[in-house]
């Protein structure tokens, strides 16, 4: 395969040479004007002006021109979401915008008990249908890498089975799945036995499944009060690390707790933190656990947002994920999501740029993606704009006019992916 040289574009902002950890000003940003990039194969060879590229690699090399103003960027990566699910929670929605209690959404036959019997009944083939369905929404956004959990199973073979679907959607879909196992979401209802024993079953029984058939190396929990505590959950979570797993936590949702879990056990990351206070901060900003924020679960519920600005002032590592689900962040809308944060905790945009793309793979332990340099994977966006900033400054609605993933062209703005 030839190598390509792509450009020139008004703006290319590689997102290099920016620190892991902590606050970014704008200023940081680097911009390349008139910019290009090289690619061959899946990856990236070479960054730079546009016009030297050109004379670097002429006269052999393919030319994609962009003949129009245009922005690149790295595509964008959404490290936490529940997008293999059956069925639909809108009424749970409306019942909470009417006051209703979770007790009495539960007791209406909502809540996530719904979602756990929708999601028993559909089939594998369906439950990767509806994944593929949601992967494709996200490609439109620009978002070529998607965690996707399971945790709507909640036994070992319902598990499984939606750990298979990610697996077969995988197949079927033109970016890259990272399936994670949140068979620790709640203690199911119709199960016989107490939160340890379900926790010691789903050990003992689903983790070796996983790593024999390589259904995820990531295991994730939620310690909440409504979920799993912290004594509860520490031998689990301590299986899980002896089997190899990378472990990540639903943290600090309503009450606080889970982000001293998620550091002790070295999580790759922490999310949700909408509870987090100074300790919670002092402790992740001291760590290499990324904390990531979901602003969809706090706009979904109508609560506060995690402290984004006071964990990055600290010296945090800064996530921004979508949390789609069906019952507390339904909207699915990365860039509206991580815009909307940006408005509340006064997030610069090199900050809200770094936590949907580098910052984000950090979140998922990958470190070949997220910049334009060479050896990364050439997954980038192409916007139809002259300025970068109108890529926040218009909130999730200016979308990517071309979403490349690995080399490849997946999505023109107008076509199915």
């Amino acid at each position: 395969m030839a190598k390509k040289l792509i450009g020139p574009f008004t703006q290319l902002l590689p997102l290099t040479n920016m620190p892991l950890h902590g606050a970014l000003a704008d200023s940081s940003l680097e911009i390349i004007e008139n910019g290009g990039m090289v690619i061959e194969h899946n990856c990236i060879v070479d960054v730079g002006p546009y016009v030297a590229l050109q004379e670097k690699y002429s006269p052999t090399i393919t030319r994609v021109e962009i003949n129009k103003p245009a922005v690149c960027m790295p595509s964008y990566i959404d490290c936490h979401t529940h997008i293999a699910f059956g069925g639909n929670r809108a009424q749970d929605f409306a019942l909470r915008n009417a006051g209703a209690t979770y007790l009495e959404i539960a007791e209406a036959g909502g809540g996530i008990w719904s979602t756990v019997q929708h999601t028993r009944e559909a089939s594998t083939e369906e439950l990767a249908a509806y994944v593929m369905e949601r992967v494709n929404a996200l490609i439109k956004q620009g978002i070529t890498t998607i965690e996707v959990k399971s945790g709507y199973g909640l036994s070992v073979d319902q598990e499984v089975k939606t750990l298979r679907a990610i697996q077969q959607a995988q197949k079927q879909v033109p970016v890259d799945l990272v399936p994670t196992c949140l068979a620790a979401h709640m203690k199911p209802r119709d199960f016989d036995g107490d939160a340890t024993v379900y926790l010691d079953k789903m050990a003992a029984e689903l983790f070796p499944i996983l790593l024999n058939e390589n259904l995820t190396n990531r295991i994730d929990a939620f310690i909440e009060k409504s979920a799993f505590n912290a004594i509860e959950i520490r031998p689990y979570l301590r299986s899980a690390k002896e089997q190899g797993f990378d472990i990540t936590i639903h943290a600090d949702q309503f009450t606080a707790g889970g982000a001293a879990i998620a550091v002790e056990f070295g999580a790759v990351s922490a999310d949700h933190l909408e509870a987090s206070a100074e300790n919670e901060i002092q402790m992740l900003a001291k760590s290499d656990t990324v904390a990531v924020a979901l602003p969809g679960a706090s706009l979904g519920l109508g609560c506060a947002y995690a402290p984004a600005r006071r964990l990055l002032d600290e010296g945090a590592i800064l996530a921004i994920a979508t949390d789609w689900n069906p019952g507390s962040a339904p909207m699915g809308q990365l860039m509206v999501q991580a815009s909307i944060l940006a408005t509340a905790e006064k997030l610069s945009n090199a900050e809200v740029f770094s936590a949907i793309t580098f910052r984000a793979a950090s979140a998922l332990n990958l470190s070949d993606r997220g910049q334009l340099k060479r050896g990364q994977l050439a997954d980038f966006n192409i916007y139809t704009t002259s300025n970068y900033q109108n890529i926040t400054y218009r909130q999730g609605t200016l979308l990517p006019q071309q979403v490349w993933k690995s080399g490849k062209l997946i999505y023109t703005k107008g076509e199915q992916p």
